[in-house]
Order: structure tokens, then C-alpha cells, then sequence
């Protein structure tokens, strides 16, 4: 009879652990004018110009001008 919260307890903690690991972000160092990426230090060291970077955004596309004839 106490299997069960044992159990549950464990799945709960290896469901947690795995989507704290599974779902990292990750993050470079970049200098802000160029977007090149450069070594951790300028960002840890706050050096003005660079910047942390992070993984979970998208760069937009540009769209075609469509040329309407009425």
C-alpha cells in the first residue's frame, strides 16, 4: 500500500527532471551592431555593445513586394 505514493512521487520528480533538461535554452554572445557571434567573456564581462543572445527566437523572413495591377 505505500508502493503507490512512492511510485508516484519518483514519476513525478523523472517527468520534472526530464522537462527541465529536454526543454533547455540555449544562449550565445553576440555583438549587437554585426549579430556575429563572439566569445562568452565579452557578454560575461558586461563589455557594452554584445549581448546574450537566445536560441528560442525565430529570425523573420523578408517578404516580397507583390505588385498589384488594378
Amino acid at each position: 500500500m505505500r508502493k503507490a505514493p512512492l511510485t508516484l512521487l519518483a514519476s513525478i520528480v523523472l517527468v520534472g527532471g526530464l522537462g527541465l533538461t529536454g526543454c533547455g535554452e540555449k544562449r550565445w554572445c553576440e555583438h549587437d551592431a554585426t549579430d556575429t557571434k563572439v566569445s562568452d567573456r565579452y557578454c560575461k564581462n558586461k563589455v557594452p555593445g554584445y549581448e546574450w543572445e537566445h536560441g528560442d527566437h525565430k529570425k523573420k523572413k523578408k517578404k516580397k513586394k507583390s505588385s498589384s495591377k488594378h
